[in-house]
Formats: C-alpha cells, structure tokens, sequence
C-alpha cells in the first residue's frame, strides 16, 4: 500500500506509443496544457496519439446519479483506444474516473466490465507517467519564481498522485515550492458541486484562494484544469471587485509549466492532425 492507503501500482517501461486523452475541460478551456502534454511526451520520443472522437470522461453524469448516461458516454471512449498503449491523461479527476469507476459501470456486463478493466489498468495521470515511467528529468531554463501547489481531490485520493506533482516541481532547481495552509483540502470546484452548491462552493475557494495568497507564492500550479479555473477564477472576480487591473494569482496547468521552464526559448510546439501528432 502506498501512503495514500491505495494498492501500490507496477510500472511498465517508457513505451513507443501512447493514448492522449486530454479531457473536455482541456479541449475547451485550456488546450495549450494539451499541447504542452504533447510536447512533453514527444520529446522523451515518445509517439502521441489522439483519437478524435475522444469527449468526456462521463464523470458529471456519474457523479450526479446518472449512471445509464454516464455508461453511455464512457462506452464512447471504451470504443477508442483498442492499441494496448498506455492512456495519458492531464487530469487525476478524469484518470479516476476512467480507472477506479468504469469497471463498476460495466460490472453487470462480462464483456465490456472486461474491457473497462483492461483500459482501467492503461490509464495513467500525467505527473504519475512522467514521474514513473518517464523518469523525467531536465534541466530548469527558467527564472527563479515561488509557486504553490493545489492537487485536486481525485488526484490525491483515487489515484494517490500528489506527490508526483511535488516532485516534478521539486526536480526545478529555481523554482521555490510553498506550501499552503490545508493543503489536503478541496479548492471548492467538485464538477457538478459547484453548480448544484454555489455558495458553498463560492466558500471553500475563496478560503483556498486566501491560503494561497497567504503563502506569498507568484502563481499556483495545479494538474487539474477544473481546479485551475476554479481557483483563478475566484482570483480574477476578486481582482474585479476590489479594482485590481493585475491578477493577484495567476496559474498556470503542470504540463504547461514543466514544458515552459525545461523548454529553450527557441523551441517549437508541437500541432495535432488527423489523430496523431506532428
């Protein structure tokens, strides 16, 4: 067991090919961490393939008590990443999804609960591959900065990754890492929670944004998209109400930050076409 009381995992070694699956909220909110996933796997020579009929984890239904519509969607998915590549996904929340909860989707179905399982066991959170089968390691071009880390829930309890993500952090050596106060704690976003329990939602992020603020850092960095825009988000309304024209917190996605600072500064993105990467 590792210390998040989950089983521990085997890790294969870096393999030739793998599955993006970049998640909706990095489709539609902040597609450069999508890019940036890819540019950081392509440079480790690794071949990234992105099925184009790739949407949603299903998580929202499910985690709103809509278990036939989130079966539906997640069959979707199950239909696409046939290769037995590894599934990298730039988010602990829907790399819990995939991995912890489509095989109880499919549990009354022998068939597809044994290919839910079979895909389950592919699925690997972006920190978590680089760290583990990566071994990622590369030298910091940045300028000195302090950060703070917020790993989102899922992230830190289905798929017990958040030290991952510190140590990705930690392997920059003119990056300064602080720690906020209750940093186990949720930033407030939860999915649907957020829109079905606004003001309580409203609450946790803005006491997430205040310990944040409080530990002097220049940006937060998280691997979860939904967390990120719920955090800066909060941020930027306040910044509004208070006539501050400078965001007080910016942040930036993990894969976009790590690609940013062991990146030359002449160096070329990558684009994807036709499901695969050039």
């Amino acid at each position: 067991m590792n210390p998040t009381g989950l089983p521990a995992r085997s890790y294969p070694p870096k393999p030739t090919d793998v599955y993006l699956f970049a998640t909706c909220l990095v489709d539609q909110f902040s597609p450069q961490a999508g890019l940036d996933t890819v540019n950081l796997l392509e440079r480790e020579g690794i071949r990234v393939h992105f099925p184009q009929g790739q949407t949603c984890c299903g998580q929202p239904a499910y985690s709103s008590g809509y278990p036939d519509e989130a079966r539906a969607v997640a069959l979707a998915q199950l239909n696409l990443f046939d290769q037995p590549w590894p599934v990298v996904v730039p988010s602990g929340s829907c790399g819990g999804m995939m991995r912890h909860h489509y095989p109880h989707l499919f549990a009354d179905d022998p068939e597809l609960h044994a290919r839910a399982v079979a895909l389950s066991e592919r699925i690997y959170e972006l920190s978590e591959f680089l760290v583990h089968v990566v071994n990622f390691s590369h030298p910091d071009q940045g300028a000195p900065c302090t950060v703070a880390l917020h790993t989102s829930c899922h992230a830190r309890r289905q798929m017990g990754v958040h030290d991952t993500s510190s140590a990705l952090l930690d392997s920059l050596a003119h990056v300064n890492v602080v720690t906020q106060a209750r940093i186990e704690e949720c930033c407030g976003f939860g999915g649907t929670f957020a829109l079905l329990h606004a003001d309580i939602s409203e609450a946790i992020v803005t006491d997430k944004v205040a310990a944040i603020k409080a530990t002097g850092a220049g940006c937060v960095v998280s691997a979860d998209c939904g967390c990120l825009l719920n955090i800066t988000g909060r941020a930027a309304k306040q910044d509004e109400l208070t006539g501050c024209n400078t965001p007080s917190l910016p942040g930036e996605h993990l894969a976009s930050f790590l690609w940013n600072r062991t990146q030359p500064a002449n160096g070329t993105a990558s684009t994807t076409t036709n499901g695969s990467t050039t």
